[in-house]
């Protein structure tokens, strides 16, 4: 999701991006769409499934990814202001955009901008993550303190402003993604890895279809704090463990899987943050307008097929001009000359 330029594992291509990146951010936000898309279907146990597994890791490849592209951030004055135009500014606009179908859905006019509202959490957090990246880079166990700190925000009711919840309990993946190097994602290209990361994301669709009725909905959104979801702390510390664990290890597996040479949709994956912003608006109008139809298994799997289709038309050039001004808006004009070194 990040915007960074990527760091190359294998020889570029003629963009000199790697498309390995750039075909995971495309796989990821397909799954993202087809899965806010089959949301309100979960009456049908497939669909509910598929929604449990699907958000087990597909946010936190995201994260992953975006600390691992995060981790030249620093406070210095070119990337302070990339910081502002790519998160800051689209988080205003879209927080201030997604209020206005709330308001004519549900006659409610709501906006706080301290309080993320549906998809625009995702960039709080982001934004909040890259700001601490140089305190995890100066730390000797940053992944130890981050699960800490995930598991401690779990025992304490914090309020919504910033996301608080969700901004600390996936921290340990975006950390995760700061200590990964070239060399771990050349270890999932082998043969061997490939063929296990399949075997593992086959057994994570089977232990869904098993479990998905006997784990609470919240677990996975990060949400609520163990009380709120009426478990003890120990317990919800172990549960909150064994997600972190799970999560981790399926993001691995769908790397593992996903082709490391150009595809028609490498192009694609560079634009993904405009399917993850604009996307929002298509699902709230859909879920007024299915019918019985999609209520069914061969529905379920119409709907998410056309959230693929949905998240690569939403990365397509034409969508990227129209709606550049308000996802990457030109800032310059807000900004102090750069001084450059004497």
């Amino acid at each position: 999701m990040s915007v960074a330029t990527p760091v190359r594992t294998d020889p570029p291509g003629e963009t000199g991006r790697d498309p390995f990146f750039d075909n995971a951010k495309f796989l990821a936000i397909a799954l993202v769409v087809s899965g806010h898309l089959i949301e309100d279907l979960r009456d049908v146990a497939v669909a509910h499934a598929a929604y449990f597994y699907v958000y087990v890791f597909h946010m936190p490849l995201f994260i992953v990814l975006s600390g691992y592209l995060s981790r030249n951030f620093t406070f210095s004055s070119g990337k302070a202001r990339k910081l502002i135009s790519t998160l800051a500014v689209p988080y205003v606009l879209f927080e201030l955009a997604y209020s206005l179908p709330r308001l004519v859905m549900y006659g409610k006019l709501e906006i706080s901008l301290l309080d993320p509202y549906y998809l625009t959490w995702f960039l709080m957090s982001l934004f909040l993550w890259r700001l601490s990246t140089p305190v995890w880079q100066q730390l000797r166990w940053p992944l130890a303190v981050a699960v800490g700190l995930s598991l401690l925000s779990g025992t304490s009711s914090l309020p919504d402003e910033l996301s608080m919840n969700r901004t600390l309990a996936l921290l340990p993946f975006y950390v995760l993604g700061l200590m990964l190097r070239p060399e771990h994602f050349a270890l999932l290209r082998r043969r061997g890895m490939r063929i296990a990361g399949a075997a593992v994301l086959a057994a994570g669709a089977a232990a869904a279809l098993v479990l998905h009725t006997e784990v609470r909905t919240e677990w996975i959104r990060w949400r609520h704090a163990n009380e709120a979801i009426g478990v003890d702390d120990l317990t919800g510390s172990l549960v909150r463990l064994g997600l972190l664990a799970a999560g981790a290890l399926l993001v691995a597996a769908f790397l593992a899987v996903t082709p490391s040479g150009r595809t028609w949709y490498s192009g694609l994956g560079a634009a993904t943050m405009y399917a993850y912003l604009l996307h929002g608006f298509v699902v709230k109008a859909a879920e007024r307008y299915y019918g019985d139809w999609a209520a069914t298994v061969p529905g379920v799997a119409a709907v998410a097929l056309c959230g693929a289709g949905l998240a690569a038309l939403l990365c397509t050039p034409p969508v990227r001009r129209a709606a550049r001004w308000a996802v990457e808006p030109r800032m310059s004009w807000a900004f102090t000359r750069l001084r450059r070194p004497a």
